[in-house]
């Protein structure tokens, strides 16, 4: 077998040796353009997962790469005038240089052929490599090979927006170190660890404005470095900055370009390492990836030496997923970094969980096995900040208290509005009481009704609960003393009207599948339907919009007959508020249109005079879409605004959900995924957030409450399969304050021994 490696990278090496020392009769030639035993860069770091990766590679060169490491455990974040440690991270730095050149020689002692200052023409590959059997493009992240051919790789390369320069110091950092400094420019942040005896490689960053203004945008390297140790120099300790930009090109700051191709190989051609994919430095898994990469495809052509097809398929088809993983957690980590300013309001406890969570790759009981004593330290503080006095008890995030005006609820644990369409006329019935009772016997802080309608022609379908009759009343007073009598539940009534997308079939019938007789006309702010097979709604008129804000007032004074805790005015999912906020479906020329300012301005008419009349002492809530998931929708930057004025109107919590606004959204699904639109809002705006989407697990909940990311976490389903998913959560994680109801002490005695049983079983496993 004849193999060409055009890049003489971690990628191409690394391939070459396992190669060559499966079959030492295989040819194999690597390909570098630089000098040899020239390169670039500083440090590179690994993780105590990629060191175990690599155990499936080469035992010799693996040695001699351990060997050169730093390692240390430790994470140090100065924010604010304070450093806060996390330990049991389990890093390793070596030089990039020592790196090549082990990787260089080890290739060489197995007999591998290395051209060094081989510029390859793409152009020439067919005619200079034509007896090649596999030809690997690890020509890095500018792959010209990538690049020959775009139309059948199908790169897509991001440019992100923070600028960064790679620069080094003799100043040893013993921990991986974090460092943020404000300057009258901006935030600008270090990422900086060791990675030999004497050197510590020392990444500074920020965003482009910051750089602007910092006026570095025609800095030269040593204008650069006086920055640098300027700006730094009491981290430095006297040490200087380093800078090797004679092999750069251009300028010392850069943008970080996030690669991913569609295909990955081209007959006889595969791309490998960063001409693949590139995931961002500040996870540290460029080297990480081209490692395993090589590790994968060397597996698979020595498992079946005479199917390259098939192998090249099955590399591919495996690495992509992988890489998907690292790079999605990699964008988050990246957008935090993008975004340091949100985040400079926390104080530097949370500041640092949430730098350490970033990623989302890292939950609160990973980081618990890491660190324990950082973890209960940190919920001690999480909790004392809750109560406003001092906490000796570790408390899981989710279980502390949280005060909206004269609310206390017992934990931060939400069962999200759903719509049951079990309604007789707008009354809930029987299900509803055992519906609504038994979540709140499950331990919940804070249950939530579903959507509920002030008017008959509000509702979204027949079933649909409503509180604009007396029987209404009646019923929903029966099912909150339910709630109040047995139990420490609070209880919120969310009211909404369904505009466009009412007189609709029950969900299981189909949702948004119009009524086939009996259909009441519809309201919404221009005459666009939900979707053709929809009914076009009537455009509101002034007097429509007097009549629904008086339904809406009319419907919070029987709330707070009725007993309700809280109101939340629900503006969100296509119904008719939502369909005002959205530049999708509001098109009108009057002043309750054009830019975000207008389209709020009616959902804001109906929140004051509700606002007005609910007692002062009990909060009030909206619920909003923070995205249309479509290009011409509503903007992040007009939900954070959104956020605001609501704020200014004297809503206490934005309950953060996305899209359902339009028939032709293209949402992005994956775990917590609308918990970034939360995240933005709290931080940016200023105002205490609900989050909710695809959360289903404790660890999530207390993994956004930690990091700051809301401050209530809404489950929907997973309140549907288990309406004790609180008290479940309390038993699993050995938190004893959590109360049970009475009744059922003997059951929690009961799960507790089976808790503590299946973790016996899985330890002796």
């Amino acid at each position: 077998m004849k193999i060409a490696c055009i890049g003489g990278g971690p990628a191409g090496l690394y391939f070459a040796i396992l190669m060559k020392k499966a079959d030492p009769s295989r040819e194999i030639t690597v390909y570098e353009r630089n000098r040899a035993y020239d390169t670039f860069g500083w440090g590179v770091v690994f993780s105590e997962e990629t060191l175990r990766n690599l155990k499936g590679g080469d035992a010799e060169s693996q040695q001699a790469i351990i060997d050169s490491f730093a390692q240390w455990d430790d994470i140090d974040v100065h924010f604010k005038g304070r450093v806060v440690t996390s330990t049991g991270h389990g890093f390793c730095g070596i030089e990039r240089k020592r790196l090549l050149n082990i990787l260089q020689g080890r290739a060489e002692a197995l007999g591998v052929r290395l051209v060094f200052e081989a510029e390859i023409d793409p152009a020439t590959i067919p005619e200079r490599f034509g007896d090649c059997d596999l030809i690997v493009a690890s020509d890095g992240v500018n792959s010209r090979i990538r690049n020959h051919w775009p139309e059948h790789f199908r790169p897509q390369v991001e440019v992100r927006r923070n600028k960064y320069v790679w620069l080094g110091t003799k100043k040893v950092f013993d921990a991986f170190t974090f460092i943020f400094e404000e300057t009258p420019h901006g935030w600008f942040q270090v990422h900086a660890y060791r990675f030999n005896e004497d050197s510590s490689t020392f990444i500074i960053e920020t965003t482009e404005e910051a750089w602007r203004k910092a006026g570095l945008e025609g800095a030269d390297s040593a204008a650069t470095v006086a920055f640098g140790e300027k700006l730094f120099a009491k981290y430095l300790d006297g040490h200087r900055l380093m800078t090797n930009a004679r092999h750069l090109r251009g300028s010392d700051w850069l943008n970080f370009p996030r690669v991913s191709c569609e295909n990955w190989v081209k007959d006889n051609i595969v791309l490998m390492g960063d001409a693949a994919h590139t995931a961002h430095y500040s996870i540290g898994s460029g080297t990480k990836l081209a490692l395993e990469d090589a590790i994968d495809l060397a597996a698979r052509l020595n498992a079946a030496p005479g199917d390259l097809r098939a192998a090249l398929a099955a590399y591919q088809e495996e690495r992509r997923v992988e890489v998907l993983k690292l790079q999605s957690a990699a964008r988050n980590s990246t957008e935090w970094f993008e975004n340091v300013a949100r985040y400079a309001r926390l104080e530097p406890e949370q500041f640092a969980y949430s730098l350490l969570t970033r990623s989302q790759r890292i939950g609160h009981e990973n980081l618990k096995l890491r660190d324990a004593g950082f973890v209960r330290s940190y919920e001690q503080w999480l909790a004392s900040t809750a109560t406003g006095r001092p906490q000796q008890e570790a408390v899981p995030p989710m279980f502390a208290p949280f005060r909206l005006r004269g609310m206390e609820l017992v934990n931060r644990v939400v069962m999200s509005p759903m719509a049951m369409y079990s309604a007789v006329d707008g009354t809930p019935g029987d299900f509803h009481l055992v519906h609504y009772g038994s979540r709140a016997l499950g331990g919940a802080g804070l249950i939530f009704t579903e959507m509920t309608c002030p008017s008959a022609d509000a509702r979204i379908t027949p079933g649909c609960t409503g509180l604009y009759a007396p029987e209404h009343l009646a019923a929903w007073k029966r099912i909150v003393d339910f709630v109040h009598a047995n139990g420490e539940a609070k209880i919120c009534l969310q009211l909404g009207h369904a505009g466009p997308k009412g007189s609709t079939k029950v969900g299981w019938e189909g949702y948004d599948v119009p009524l086939e007789r009996d259909n009441w006309p519809l309201l919404a702010p221009s005459p666009i339907p939900w979707s053709p097979r929809n009914q076009v709604p009537r455009e509101c008129t002034q007097e429509d919009m007097a009549r629904i804000t008086a339904e809406f007032v009319a419907a919070t004074r029987m709330a707070d007959e009725a007993g309700f805790d809280m109101v939340e005015l629900h503006a969100a999912h296509g119904y008719l508020l939502s369909a005002f906020i959205s530049p999708l479906t509001n098109k009108r020329s009057d002043a309750y249109g054009g830019d975000i300012h207008g389209r709020a301005r009616f959902p804001l008419e109906v929140f004051r005079a509700m606002r007005a009349v609910w007692p002062g002492h009990k909060p009030m809530s909206v619920r909003i879409s923070a995205t249309d998931w479509h290009e011409d929708g509503l903007t992040a930057d007009e939900a954070v605004t959104l956020a605001r004025l609501f704020r200014e109107a004297g809503v206490d919590l934005v309950d953060v959900s996305a899209g359902q606004t339009s028939a032709e959204a293209k949402p992005v699904y994956g775990r917590m995924f609308q918990t970034p639109f939360s995240d933005r809002i709290r931080n940016e705006a200023g105002v205490p957030t609900m989050a909710v989407g695809n959360i289903f697990e404790h660890d999530h909940v207390n993994s956004i409450i930690a990091s700051g990311r809301a401050d209530l976490v809404a489950l929907a389903r997973p309140h549907l399969s288990d309406p004790y998913f609180t008290l479940h959560a309390a038993a699993q994680l050995r938190h004893d304050r959590q109360p049970w109801p009475r009744q059922y002490l003997s059951g929690r005695a009961q799960y507790l021994r089976n808790v503590e049983r299946d973790l016996d079983m899985a330890i002796s496993v």
